[in-house]
């Protein structure tokens, strides 16, 4: 089942108390330019910009993160050269491209 992307970015789950002089660094998430700040992880941006990091793929059902250390799949999102990344265990890197779907759901059907 083939989720719609995080077009239009829901309010943030996540608010930042501290460490804010950290150097600003954009990705994009989704087709989207956002913020993040170096040393953050994929998770933290995400749930900083959004209420949920991507839906199952089982259902629509939104998915946050489960484990918070990399033993789950539950915060799994793609770059997009197709790597799935853990979004809890991976930097945000500048310039770095993550969507939230596989790219096999959004490749045109062939057959």
């Amino acid at each position: 089942m083939s989720s719609p992307p995080l077009t239009s970015l829901p309010a943030a789950r996540m608010v930042r108390l501290d460490e804010t002089q950290r150097t600003e660094i954009r990705f994009r998430l989704d087709g989207r330019e956002v913020t993040a700040l170096q040393g953050d992880t994929l998770l933290t941006a995400m749930l900083m910009h959004g209420d949920y990091v991507r839906r199952s793929e089982f259902g629509s059902e939104k998915r946050a993160g489960f484990c918070l250390m990399g033993a789950c799949q539950d915060c799994w999102v793609w770059n997009t050269a197709g790597q799935r990344l853990r979004a809890c265990a991976t930097q945000v890197e500048a310039g770095m491209d993550v969507t939230t779907n596989t790219l096999e759901l959004t490749w045109p059907n062939l057959a």
